[in-house]
């Protein structure tokens, strides 16, 4: 009897011993299983604060869309599927501006959820539109590129092309076939390979080539066309804000000629042009037609006189000043001349800094438009990240007679109502001047015009530069300069990042 109690005391130390081990690993082991599903459920509020700040940064995008930013810059719920409400989000904005117009736009949104809201994730977007810098070229008009030309960017025009040239990038036509004229050299005689006779021309692809130098493999037609009176640009507005509204700088009628100007970093000099010289015996474009001095006076010719067209081309004479040199306004580098424009000598190049926007356009007299000319060299101070320009002629840009033999023009030119180009210096007057070695443009041409910047007479090159390159520049697309027209209306999401 003794024994029994004695082994019946030690096994009741034994239960506890190792009851207590038990209920010891049991809290342990439900402490850990207690441990990872809290940081399940905090994973999972660390994924849905993410979700969160997207469905933020969604909402802000519908209310830049659709004008009403004003109301959402604050902190919102956010529910469920189920309409159960599980956590919040709050917006934080910055604005890239100039001359009161939003160029991007960057959002910070942070979310949370109610189960755990001091865990929170903040991710920063920018928005922009995507303008009209995505292109080398927009044309709304049959052309003819030559074989002598690189092309480094997108090319797109409404009518058809005869590609000849280099591409590296998309080339896009808005027309399934096109005629194919004498003024495209096509001999309708002997049509190139793909098209067919048609009357005294050729019926050919919406975008064909006659040379091994171009990649057919990039050619896409028909495409969409691009609507030119979409990205058409209020001129008024830009004059209203630099004449009425005082940003900017604005220029009234010169009551002679014009004004010459040329840019030095963030500084304008201005010259008014007092008299200028006519040329005479040259060509120009007028939509995809051919116009020359002295020509029969066909309904695209714009001035007459007994009988004969008159093609103006002016050239600097006498001048004054300068009666501007002073500073581009930082806040609104928005420039408005009333009147004809010439940019720059041969041997005078402006540096652009910053971005500026420079315009060209009578808005006083609705029988006159504008051209601007470019005589000189344009390049950028530092580079087209920083450094950036629009130039709107409200009919022509061109380039004058007396250029730099090697030209290089960067910016946005968009020739609103007119074409971008050179116009015809036959060599029997205007030697050496006639051709030029070679024009590189680094930027975009918006033309509603047949673009040109070489002449050929049956296979010889007769005006006009003989080689030529074209780039598009990227830095431009999303941060342009002020009033660059956009290609869609709506902000596009441009660049994401999740802030720590």
């Amino acid at each position: 009897m003794e024994v029994l109690k004695n082994n019946k005391g030690v096994i009741i130390t034994y239960v506890l011993v190792f009851g207590a081990i038990f209920l010891i690993l049991l809290g342990g082991l439900l402490g850990f299983i207690l441990l990872q599903l809290r940081q399940s459920a905090q994973k999972v509020a660390w994924n849905h604060s993410l979700h969160i700040a997207e469905a933020g940064i969604n909402y802000y995008r519908w209310c830049l869309n659709n004008e009403v930013e004003q109301n959402c810059q604050t902190e919102r719920d956010y529910f469920d599927p189920t309409g159960n409400l599980i956590g919040h989000f709050s917006l934080e904005t910055t604005s890239q501006e100039s001359c009161g117009q939003t160029i991007q736009r960057r959002i910070a949104s942070t979310g949370w959820t109610n189960n755990f809201p001091n865990i929170k994730r903040k991710i920063s977007v920018l928005y922009a539109r995507e303008s009209v810098a995505k292109y080398s070229y927009i044309i709304n008009e049959n052309l003819w590129v030559g074989s002598d030309h690189e092309i480094r960017g997108p090319f797109h025009t409404n009518g058809g092309i005869r590609f000849d040239g280099e591409n590296q990038s998309l080339v896009t036509s808005a027309r399934d076939t096109w005629l194919c004229t004498s003024s495209f050299a096509c001999n309708y005689l002997v049509c190139p390979s793909g098209c067919s006779r048609e009357g005294s021309a050729c019926r050919c692809p919406g975008v064909f080539t006659t040379t091994g130098v171009s990649r057919p493999d990039l050619f896409n037609f028909p495409v969409t066309p691009f609507d030119f009176t979409g990205i058409t640009i209020d001129l008024a507005q830009m004059k209203k804000i630099t004449k009425d509204e005082g940003r900017g700088l604005y220029f009234e009628p010169s009551g002679a000629e014009g004004y010459r100007i040329a840019i030095d970093g963030d500084n304008l000099k201005v010259w008014k042009v007092l008299s200028t010289t006519m040329l005479d015996k040259i060509c120009t474009v007028v939509g995809s037609k051919v116009i020359c001095d002295g020509g029969t006076c066909e309904p695209e010719c714009s001035h007459c006189q007994f009988d004969k067209c008159v093609v103006r081309d002016p050239v600097i004479k006498t001048e004054t000043g300068p009666i501007y040199d002073g500073p581009i306004p930082q806040d609104c580098g928005l420039i408005f001349f009333e009147d004809e424009l010439w940019i720059g000598k041969a041997d005078l190049e402006s540096n652009i800094k910053g971005k500026i926007t420079i315009v060209s356009a009578n808005l006083i007299n609705p029988n006159k438009t504008t051209n601007v000319w470019l005589q000189g060299n344009i390049n950028y101070a530092r580079d087209s990240q920083l450094d950036g320009l629009l130039l709107i002629a409200q009919r022509n840009n061109l380039i004058g007679l007396y250029s730099p033999d090697k030209m290089e023009l960067k910016g946005i030119f968009i020739a609103q109502t007119g074409f971008f180009g050179r116009n015809h210096y036959p060599c029997a007057k205007y030697s050496p001047y006639c051709k030029r070695e070679k024009l590189e443009i680094y930027g975009s041409i918006v033309s509603n015009g047949r673009v040109g910047t070489q002449w050929i007479s049956g296979s010889q090159i007769v005006s006009g530069y003989l080689k030529r390159e074209s780039y598009f520049d990227a830095n431009l697309v999303y941060s342009p300069p002020v009033f660059t027209p956009s290609i869609s209306y709506d902000f596009k999401l441009v660049g994401w990042e999740e802030i720590r």
